[in-house]
């Protein structure tokens, strides 16, 4: 796949994500902050298992049983960030969850990739990457301040 597609496809998914938090703390005002982050990965769960089965690859899901167990933790993971996005969003607006969530991800990533975190390619720390974390950081404390 071309690079630019990639980005232009995750920059639109990214923008989707920025609805999330709204949207489930929305649903968190009806059902409560533990039930609306457990409906949403419950919709999300259907929907992926949906996907899985029509696209015929369900049989991967046997391999499971194969993996080493930290390759699990994805859902915690990503159940941590839908649950504190849907209580944080009312202290720090959907722009500071964004914005933080951003700035988490690309600083993480940066010390990932320098280190070839579980089999990543390896790729230098270098001045221009840490500018872009600096400038990221500095706009997470202009968007919430």
């Amino acid at each position: 796949m071309d690079r630019g597609l990639a980005v232009f496809i995750m920059a639109i998914v990214g923008g989707c994500i920025a609805l999330q938090a709204p949207i489930n703390a929305g649903l968190g005002k009806h059902t409560g902050s533990f039930a609306a982050a457990t409906i949403s990965f419950a919709v999300g769960t259907v929907i992926l298992a949906t996907i899985v089965i029509l696209s015929g690859r369900a049989d991967g899901l046997g391999e499971v049983v194969h993996v080493q167990w930290y390759y699990l933790l994805g859902g915690a993971l990503g159940a941590a960030y839908v649950f504190s996005a849907l209580v944080l969003i009312s202290h720090i607006g959907a722009g500071g969850v964004a914005a933080a969530t951003v700035t988490g991800q690309l600083t993480t990533s940066v010390v990932l990739d320098q280190i070839g975190f579980l089999g990543l390619e390896q790729t230098a720390l270098t001045p221009t990457r840490v500018a872009g974390v600096v400038l990221l950081l500095a706009g997470t404390y202009l968007v919430v301040r």
